[in-house]
């Protein structure tokens, strides 16, 4: 890695032997410094030490991060890794790093969705031993913009082909997983579960401006299949209760939809042009 004051947070709950970014990282050819992050509410925190060390697992209070920032509900109920988006950033300040990448720990690729003419093909490749050169790439544009966050894309945006709007864009206004932040412009995530898409929604309706390369992206274990993490909150309240948190902090722009092919099921619509600020800047005033 080009960058030294960068590091990648792995979130993280439950898991302890099934961590499947961090080998993931590894043998996509990532070099740079990896923190697990889990909480004290995490009964198996030990094994976290056994199987990598103290030095790089960083645990915090779950309960006094819940309390700085809106949940969106009552429940008390803290089964959800909002808390950990939130709390990387004072990790961050602590450690003395600037930028951080947030992953979760269920990224079994990292693929390369151009190829080397440049242009957007049918598949993908997989990236073997260039990560830390796609990661130092993102860097380095994240800085260079005045993005509040970006990330790769995920295989759930390329659903449809090559015909998917996706596959139009070179960026797109959302952000999800793969966040990579800055302790110089920090924001909070909001609401308990549905977080990510709660925050570039909310948030970015004030001017915060989340992005989307659709050049690389994640693949991921399927919501609900995989123990531990935040399997259990999605199985106890489906996915219609968690689409709605989106609709309670941006009723204007979300709402509740179907999502799928044959097997339909419940999931958040966003109406982007009531979403988001688009602001002309002045030089082209008539």
């Amino acid at each position: 890695m080009e960058n030294k004051d960068f590091a990648i947070f792995i979130l993280t709950h439950g898991r302890a032997d099934n961590v499947v970014t961090y080998n993931t990282l590894i043998s996509s050819g990532y070099t740079g410094k990896i923190y697990i992050i889990i909480d004290n509410e995490d009964k198996t925190y030990q094994k976290y030490y056994d199987n990598f060390g103290k030095e790089n697992v960083i645990m915090f209070d779950k309960l006094e991060v819940s309390k700085t920032f809106d949940e969106a509900d009552n429940f008390n109920d803290r089964r959800a890794i909002v808390y950990a988006r939130n709390a990387c950033f004072d990790i961050a300040k602590k450690l003395g790093i600037k930028y951080f990448m947030q992953l979760d720990d269920d990224y079994s690729v990292f693929l390369f969705r151009i190829n080397q003419y440049g242009t957007i093909p049918k598949g993908h490749f997989k990236i073997k031993t260039m990560l830390d050169s796609v990661i130092n790439s993102l860097l380095k544009f994240y800085i260079s913009s005045n993005a509040d966050s970006i990330a790769m894309a995920q295989g759930g945006d390329f659903i449809g082909g090559e015909g998917n709007s996706f596959y139009n864009y070179q960026l797109r206004r959302k952000c999800m997983n793969t966040f990579i932040c800055s302790t110089d412009r920090p924001f909070q995530f909001v609401g308990r579960i549905n977080e990510d898409v709660n925050t570039y929604t909310r948030i970015a309706s004030t001017g915060k401006l989340f992005l989307t390369t659709p050049l690389v992206s994640i693949l991921q274990k399927e919501t609900q299949s995989n123990d531990g993490g935040m399997t259990d909150i999605y199985l106890d309240n489906g996915t219609y209760i968690k689409s709605f948190y989106s609709v309670i902090f941006s009723p204007s722009s979300v709402r509740i939809g179907l999502m799928g092919n044959k097997n339909m099921r419940m999931h958040h619509k966003i109406k982007w042009n009531n979403a988001v600020p688009k602001i002309i800047e002045e030089k082209y005033k008539k």
